[in-house]
C-alpha cells in the first residue's frame, strides 16, 4: 500500500479532490445565498464555471479536461511547479496561480479569453509566452524575480491592460521605473495598486516625450494596418465569391513568371527589365463591384417573373466582356514576347560580333540563337497556358453558379450576388494598350 508519493510521483489534482472542491463550493453558495443545488454526484464537471483548490499541496495540474465551461480557476497557495493541463479550458477568463513554485510562464496559448492572470509570489524571472492573451486586463506579478525593464515594457502591446503589479521584483527598484511604464503604456490605469495620476503622466510626457509620441504613432499605424487587413480580407472574399480573385493587380502576371527559369536571366538584359516592371502595372481590371450597386439595386426591384430573362440577357452579354478581357491579356503577352525576342536576337548578334557594350552576367551571354528562341517560345507558351487556365477557372465558376441559381429560385436573392459581382467586374475592365 501507500500513497502516490511512495512511488516518487508529485501529488496532482485528483478526481476525488475535484469532486470535494465542487461539493464545498456548492455548499458554500447554497449557505450564503439560501439556494438549493443538486447533489454533487449529479453535477457534471463540464457545467462548473468556477473552481478553487487552495492549500491542497498539489504540485501538478491535471484532470481538468472536463471543465470546458470553467471561467474562473484558483489554484493559489499550493506547490505547483509548472503551468500545464489547461488547454481544454478555452472559456477561462480568470486564472489565479499565486503562492506556488512556478519558474516559467507557459501553457497559456489556448486561453485566449483570459482577462485576469495572477502569478504573484512565484519564482518567475521572465515575462513570456502570453502573446495570445489579447484580452488581458489585470496582471499580478508581485514578489517574483523580474529584473529586465525592457521585458516589462513589452506589455505595451496589450491594449486592454489596465492593472499591472510588479512590486517586490528587482525591476521595481530601478530609477524612473514608474515613469517609464507610464510613458510606454498610455492605457494603464493602475501600477502596483496605485493610480497612475496626471502628475506622473505629465512627467512621463516631458521626460519621455519622444517615446510617448513613438508609442502613439505605433498604435495608430497598427490600427491602420489592422483596418487595411480587414478591408483586404473582405475584398478578397467578395472577389472569390465572384470568381475574379487576384485579377485586380499584378498577381496573374507575376504567377506567369514564378516558375519561368529564363525570367531572371532575361532580367539582366538592357530593355527587358523595364518590360518586367511595366506590364504588372497595366491595370486591366478595376474594383470588381465599383459603381455597379445602383444597377444591381434596380434589377432587384424587377418582378420575379422577369428575373430569369434579366439574368440571361446580362449573362450572355457579359461573355463578350470576358472574351475581350482575356483577349487583351493574350495580346499583352504576345506583345511582350515579340519585344523580348527582338531584344534577345539583337543581343545574340552583338555577342557574335563582339561589340556588346554592356557588362552582362555569364548566363546572359547568349551564343546560340536557336537555343534562345526555343527557350523564349517555351516561356511564351507557358504564359498563354496560365492565362487560358485562369479564363477557364472564371468561366467554370460562373457557369456553375448560374446553373445553381436556375435550380434554386427560392434562394435567388442570396445566390445572385456572385453573378452580379462577376457581371460588374467584367464591365469595369479598362482598356489596355
Amino acid at each position: 500500500g501507500g500513497s502516490r508519493m511512495d512511488f516518487g510521483e508529485a501529488p496532482a489534482i485528483s478526481e476525488e479532490l475535484l469532486k470535494k472542491s465542487v461539493a464545498e463550493q456548492l455548499d458554500q453558495l447554497s449557505t450564503n445565498n439560501h439556494l438549493c443545488f443538486p447533489d454533487p454526484e449529479d453535477i457534471h464537471f463540464n457545467e462548473i464555471q468556477e473552481l478553487g483548490c487552495l492549500f491542497t499541496e498539489i504540485e501538478m495540474i491535471e484532470n481538468l479536461w472536463d471543465f470546458t465551461s470553467l471561467k474562473k480557476l484558483n489554484l493559489s497557495c499550493n506547490r505547483i511547479r509548472k503551468i500545464q493541463g489547461l488547454d481544454m479550458l478555452t472559456n477561462l477568463t480568470d486564472l489565479k496561480l499565486s503562492f506556488n513554485n512556478i519558474k516559467n510562464i507557459e501553457g497559456l496559448e489556448k486561453l485566449r479569453k483570459l482577462q485576469v492572470l495572477e502569478l504573484s509570489n512565484n519564482q518567475i524571472s521572465v515575462i513570456e509566452n502570453i502573446d495570445a492573451l489579447e484580452d488581458l486586463s489585470l496582471f499580478l506579478m508581485l514578489n517574483n524575480r523580474i529584473r529586465d525593464l525592457d521585458n516589462v515594457l513589452q506589455l505595451k502591446k496589450f491594449r486592454k491592460l489596465f492593472t499591472l503589479c510588479l512590486s517586490g521584483n528587482p525591476v521595481s527598484e530601478q530609477e524612473n521605473y514608474k515613469v517609464l511604464i507610464a510613458a510606454h503604456m498610455p492605457n494603464l490605469k493602475y501600477l502596483d495598486y496605485n493610480v497612475i495620476d496626471k502628475t506622473t503622466r505629465d512627467e512621463a510626457s516631458i521626460i519621455y516625450q519622444d517615446v510617448a509620441q513613438r508609442m502613439k504613432d505605433l498604435q495608430l499605424a497598427t490600427q491602420k494596418a489592422e483596418e487595411a487587413q480587414r478591408r483586404q480580407e473582405a475584398e478578397l472574399k467578395l472577389h472569390r465569391d465572384a470568381f475574379v480573385e487576384s485579377l485586380n493587380g499584378p498577381y496573374l502576371f507575376m504567377s506567369m513568371f514564378q516558375h519561368d527559369p529564363e525570367a531572371e536571366t532575361l532580367r539582366c538584359i538592357p530593355g527587358i527589365a523595364s518590360l518586367l516592371q511595366t506590364y504588372p502595372e497595366l491595370s486591366w481590371l478595376s474594383n470588381p463591384c465599383s459603381g455597379q450597386e445602383k444597377i444591381y439595386e434596380d434589377s432587384q426591384m424587377k418582378a420575379t417573373q422577369m428575373m430569369d430573362k434579366f439574368d440571361d440577357q446580362h449573362y450572355e452579354a457579359s461573355w463578350d466582356h470576358v472574351n475581350h478581357t482575356f483577349a487583351q491579356l493574350r495580346d499583352l503577352e504576345d506583345n511582350y514576347y515579340q519585344k523580348v525576342k527582338e531584344i534577345a536576337v539583337a543581343t545574340v548578334e552583338k555577342v557574335a560580333k563582339g561589340n556588346l557594350e554592356e557588362d552582362l552576367p555569364r548566363e546572359a551571354l547568349f551564343t546560340e540563337k536557336d537555343t534562345v528562341m526555343d527557350a523564349l517560345a517555351t516561356g511564351h507558351d507557358n504564359h498563354l497556358l496560365k492565362i487560358n487556365d485562369r479564363e477557364t477557372q472564371l468561366v467554370t465558376g460562373v457557369t456553375s453558379c448560374k446553373a445553381h441559381m436556375k435550380g434554386s429560385k427560392w434562394k435567388r436573392q442570396s445566390d445572385c450576388d456572385s453573378l452580379h459581382c462577376w457581371i460588374c467586374s467584367t464591365r469595369s475592365c479598362t482598356a489596355v494598350s
